[in-house]
């Protein structure tokens, strides 16, 4: 017990205190968090990854094990929702929302502070990639998934992924490393990007909690949870069986794989399914409540869980 109250004080705590705020400041004041997640999009977050990825001391074999591992947790999830789904009844649009919900974890705003407090910058590193290959699928597979119930011109939207400065800053990074170009780490370049990059991390949790005080769930709690235990029961234990297929050299980047599949419900979602699925109503719930109650409950839920998983990581008694 002693173990966990100190884990959840040193990694969980702190995560949760800052997102409290947000949620605080949103019942309080007329907040849009839009332009906040603007700056983080299109500013701040690509300067964390190009940053991280830059001066990473991980092995180029290690971060192509990641992104397999990526690749494979999204389809082997996609194939589990989509069954789970269909066998409680599940309908489009809820079954895209569906399954949009159970693969797609929030490995950025929740996912990198607290594989930072964890794991330390391992764990910050691996965070920042899984985050960056994610937000390639989301746009690219979650765009697909969102637009099965309207037809293929939703299929458009992949476009988005060439607007993605995540994308551009992960190509960067790669580039700038093989050509052994990249500035030393104490250059004011290099400072700068790193400055810039940390004030990624409390913002993004300010806007986690502004959306979920944002968030209209009371009319669709009871549909939710299929995908909030697909989610945060099921993603956690496919996440540990990827990790040992895989096969990562590195122990840290192992754990933080599995802790960064066991990371709650991603907003992007709700933005795509507000976009493809509009006010499409299941069962007399609309579609965007419905994931919007998913993100709640699993960001909810994700305290325990993700004390306890840490706590099992650490300990090493499973990888």
């Amino acid at each position: 017990m002693a173990n966990l109250v100190g884990i959840f004080g040193s990694a969980v705590g702190p995560i949760v205190a800052i997102a409290a705020v947000g949620y605080v400041l949103a019942t309080v004041k007329e907040i849009d968090p839009q332009p906040l997640n603007t700056a983080v999009v299109y500013v701040l977050a690509p300067a964390l990854v190009f940053h991280s990825l830059a001066v990473t001391e991980l092995e180029a074999a290690t971060l192509l094990r990641v992104t397999v591992g990526i690749v494979a947790f999204t389809g082997i999830m996609w194939g589990i929702a989509e069954l789970a789904g269909r066998a409680v009844g599940e309908r489009e649009p809820a079954l895209s929302a569906l399954v949009l919900v159970a693969i797609f974890t929030n490995s950025g705003n929740l996912g990198i502070p607290v594989s930072d407090f964890a794991f330390g910058e391992v764990g910050r590193q691996t965070a920042v990639l899984f985050l960056s290959v994610q937000s390639v699928l989301m746009y690219t597979v979650g765009v697909y998934v969102a637009s099965r119930s309207s037809g293929s011109a939703g299929l458009e939207g992949v476009r988005r992924v060439f607007y993605i400065p995540l994308v551009y800053a992960v190509i960067a990074a790669l580039l700038a490393r093989a050509a052994d170009v990249v500035p030393p780490a104490d250059t004011a370049a290099m400072e700068t990007l790193q400055l810039v990059g940390d004030a990624s991390i409390p913002l993004m949790l300010l806007i986690l909690g502004i959306q979920l005080a944002r968030a209209d769930t009371a009319s669709a709690v009871s549909r939710a949870w299929p995908a909030t235990a697909l989610k945060m029961g099921v993603a956690p234990l496919v996440g540990l069986g990827v990790a040992f297929l895989v096969g990562f050299e590195n122990q840290t980047v192992a754990r933080v794989f599995v802790l960064e599949t066991a990371m709650p419900a991603a907003v992007t979602p709700l933005i795509l399914t507000i976009e493809f699925a509009g006010s499409a109503r299941t069962d007399g719930v609309l579609v965007s409540e419905y994931v919007s109650t998913c993100v709640f409950l699993t960001t909810l839920l994700a305290i325990p869980v993700l004390t306890a998983l840490i706590a099992v990581l650490q300990s090493g008694v499973v990888i």
